[in-house]
């Protein structure tokens, strides 16, 4: 009976190749000193994502189990892909077993470059992602943290609860386009950092303009680093109160405005009544005043004169008039 290693070099030699391959990866032999895990997805559909992540080296090996057949074929072939390339030498023939296909592979993840997207493949039929990574970060802060010129802040990270604690924690800020790792020995002046099992702070002391950048959390890990960013935002004292100024400018030009009009309108409202006064002043004298008095003087014949007679003529008249009767 062949052995088992001769069936392996067998495989090895008889797999498909493809130009799109990630180099020669044959069935790997567990490291020593690595633990060992298994992770299995059951496949009833064309496609399915696993999450995993990893802090520390470790065997690990990958299970499939497909059993959407809906082609009703008894032979398929499967492989293995990392980050959409083909793996050499990972193509086998798989055949139906209880209506069902099972293709698995062990795979040695020692470091950050053997983190990525491990997929196994059913022909053109179905896939299965397994997705590893090194754990993340948690409270990741959207906003800016705001402080002022000549104050102190301290920028915090964390890991959540659930997750593994790292080995170490570092902080770098931004540099251009380039990160610089935070030295606290060099400037015990300037920064001061505190690190628990999960958590780490920094403590920035004498803020200046200058500090306004992204800083840079670092989780380390056995296998690789879980990296978060803070951006700092460092402002006067007065640039809090520029919405206020702005809208008290506002409040008084719009009261400006209001008293302008009123005003004016006022100015135009006495013009008006003056002017209505002098008209009524002009008009007075033939509208309202009082029209003579005529006297009528009558003559011993009975016949009046016709004559309007002024207060001495009437005088005169009368008599005369006395006089004719004596």
């Amino acid at each position: 009976m062949m052995s088992a290693s001769w069936m392996l070099l067998l495989l090895a030699c008889c797999g498909h190749g493809n130009p799109k391959s990630v180099g020669q990866m044959l069935p790997a032999v567990p490291g020593d000193d690595f633990p060992s895990d298994v992770r299995s997805v059951f496949l009833k559909d064309k496609s399915h994502t696993d999450k995993m992540e990893v802090s520390s080296p470790v065997n690990l090996t990958l299970q499939c189990t497909w059993t959407d057949n809906d082609n009703k074929v008894d032979n398929i072939t499967g492989f293995w892909r990392k980050d959409e390339r083909d793996i050499d030498n990972s193509h086998v023939t798989l055949r139906q077993e209880n209506q069902q296909f099972q293709l698995q592979r062990m795979f040695i993840i020692k470091d950050e470059e053997s983190l990525g997207n491990y997929s196994c493949v059913f022909g053109n039929e179905a896939k299965a992602d397994f997705i590893l990574t090194v754990p993340h970060m948690g409270d990741v802060r959207d906003k800016p943290v705001v402080s002022y010129v000549g104050d102190s802040v301290v920028l915090l990270c964390k890991m959540d609860d659930n997750k593994p604690k790292p080995k170490t924690w570092l902080w770098f800020r931004a540099n251009g386009t380039d990160k610089e790792q935070i030295d606290t020995v060099t400037e015990p002046e300037k920064y001061q950092m505190k690190n628990d099992e999960k958590s780490t702070k920094l403590h920035v002391y004498n803020l200046t303009h200058d500090d306004s950048v992204l800083f840079y959390c670092s989780a380390v890990f056995a296998i690789g680093s879980a990296v978060s960013h803070l951006e700092l935002k460092v402002i006067t004292i007065y640039e809090p109160l520029k919405p206020f100024v702005a809208i008290v400018l506002e409040v008084l030009v719009l009261v400006a405005a209001i008293l302008l009009f009123e005003s004016s309108r006022s100015k135009k409202a006495q013009a008006q009544d003056a002017s209505g006064d002098e008209v009524a002043n002009t008009e007075a004298p033939t509208t309202n005043a009082e029209p003579p008095t005529t006297t009528t003087v009558t003559t011993p014949s009975g016949e009046s004169n016709g004559l309007d007679e002024n207060p001495s003529a009437r005088q005169r008249n009368v008599e005369n008039v006395a006089q004719q009767k004596q």
